[in-house]
């Protein structure tokens, strides 16, 4: 069974960073794409970005490129989302995801952790 496990929400100032990271379990997952998703409260879920598990190519979301890095550690079956310069509408719950399909991978997700940015 497939297991995302997601860590390193919080409350933080305009301007500042925070680093998600997912830990994932239950299968391998060479063949598969992990992503970051986002949901603010009244809004649909949006991907934020996604990391292929082979090979590391990238998607970002506009409205994170510059700001957002997502990596992978294939030996830990880790992924991370390392976010600098946040804005208040970051603001929202993070999720973690994994799937087959690129570059919105959907089939697994993580229990999500809150971001939240103020002004």
């Amino acid at each position: 069974q497939v297991q995302l496990v997601e860590s390193g929400g919080g409350l933080v100032q305009a301007g500042g960073s925070l680093r998600l990271s997912c830990a994932a379990s239950g299968r391998t997952f060479s063949s598969y794409a992990m992503g970051w998703f986002r949901q603010a409260p009244g809004k649909e879920r949006e991907l934020v970005a996604a990391i292929r598990w082979r090979g590391g190519s990238t998607y970002y979301a506009d409205s994170v490129k510059g700001r957002f890095t997502i990596s992978r550690d294939n030996a830990k079956n880790m992924v991370y989302l390392q976010m600098n310069s946040l804005k208040p509408e970051d603001t929202a719950v993070y999720y973690c995801a994994v799937g087959s399909s690129w570059p919105r991978p959907s089939d697994y997700w993580g229990q999500g952790t809150q971001v939240t940015v103020s002004s």
